[in-house]
């Protein structure tokens, strides 16, 4: 981490470590706009709220979401004004995302019950096939 005595700042290789993802997912991140790091010459330089930023985008990537629903969270990260909005719109959507696996654990727990049959009768016919 390289120090200002004004700031904080971070260059891509400490975001990289810390996080323990890729330059290059970093750069995507930055190419679609998710994070916008201030340059000094070819050197990206990232201050303390793109670490956040950061940190946001890839807890949203954990929990599920897609890249745009993280970049609406990321987009509300205003520590100035606190984070009332963005902290009520992440409830929001843990919510709905909890919903979502609940409904695919309920459609993986139907599709094993239907492949457990499915081998039963498969093994059935194979019994028949073999008397």
């Amino acid at each position: 981490m390289t120090m200002n005595t004004k700031t904080a700042e971070y260059g891509i290789s400490d975001l990289s470590r810390e996080f323990e993802v890729t330059t290059r997912s970093i750069r995507h991140y930055e190419d679609i706009g998710l994070l916008t790091p201030q340059r000094r010459g070819k050197t990206r330089i990232y201050t303390p709220a793109d670490r956040t930023k950061l940190k946001l985008i890839l807890r949203g990537k954990r929990l599920g979401f897609s890249l745009e629903e993280s970049r609406e969270i990321v987009e509300m990260y205003d520590p100035d004004q606190g984070n009332t909005t963005q902290l009520n719109s992440l409830l929001e959507r843990i919510q709905i995302q909890r919903e979502k696996l609940k409904q695919q654990l309920n459609d993986i727990n139907t599709m094993r019950h239907d492949l457990k049959e499915a081998e039963a009768a498969c093994r059935k016919a194979l019994n028949k096939i073999s008397s």
